[in-house]
């Protein structure tokens, strides 16, 4: 059963299954339709440099994208960005590229920025980011490898190579942060846009 109170589903523009399962746990009855972007091509001609920025124009441009060919609903673009410093991480391309990110992060704190934004009718009405910090404990390379040979594909499904509510959560000594927005989906506020607009029944 939904809570949704809105005449035509909730779409998602995304293929995560953490935030289909954050939706769906949350009663929001919805349809997937990810969008399709180059984000790292949106990402290199912005010219931005903030991965708070970034991770903000990149769930724009997904709901964005996906709203212009369904104008009468409303569309969740979400967006996540990692920053070790002043450097940012992407999803890993493959194994190598995600052993490289793991050895990168082992013995660091490092921040997840997690974007949401709400669009309908071609509009932004509402977007958020909201941060997590995650401090990784020191890994060494066969503790590295061991940890990729059990995630397996996973590892290339998810920026910085892990996902906390899996196996990553093996790879933890702290995290500071809502558990929606290190599952890349910063619900809490999201909820409270939909309560305003009167479209929760709850």
């Amino acid at each position: 059963m939904t809570i949704w109170r809105a005449q035509k589903p909730l779409v998602l523009a995304s293929r995560s299954r953490a935030r289909q399962i954050v939706l769906a746990n949350a009663g929001l009855g919805f349809a997937c339709d990810p969008a399709e972007i180059d984000e790292r091509a949106v990402q290199a001609t912005s010219g931005l440099t903030s991965p708070r920025d970034i991770a903000a124009l990149l769930a724009r441009e997904k709901a964005l994208s996906v709203s212009t060919r369904r104008p009468d609903q409303y569309i969740i673009g979400a967006d996540q960005t990692l920053a070790l410093g002043t450097r940012i991480f992407n999803k890993p391309a493959d194994r190598l590229q995600a052993f490289q990110q793991l050895r990168a992060l082992s013995g660091h704190r490092h921040e997840l920025y997690s974007a949401v934004a709400a669009a309908r009718g071609g509009r932004i009405l509402f977007e958020h980011v909201a941060i997590a910090r995650m401090t990784m404990r020191r890994l060494g390379e066969a503790e590295t490898e061991a940890y990729l040979n059990q995630a397996g594909e996973a590892v290339t499904s998810s920026v910085g190579a892990y996902q906390l509510e899996g196996l990553g959560v093996h790879l933890f000594e702290a995290v500071e942060g809502d558990h929606f927005t290190i599952l890349g989906l910063p619900l809490l506020p999201l909820l409270a846009f939909f309560r305003a607009e009167g479209l929760l029944g709850i």
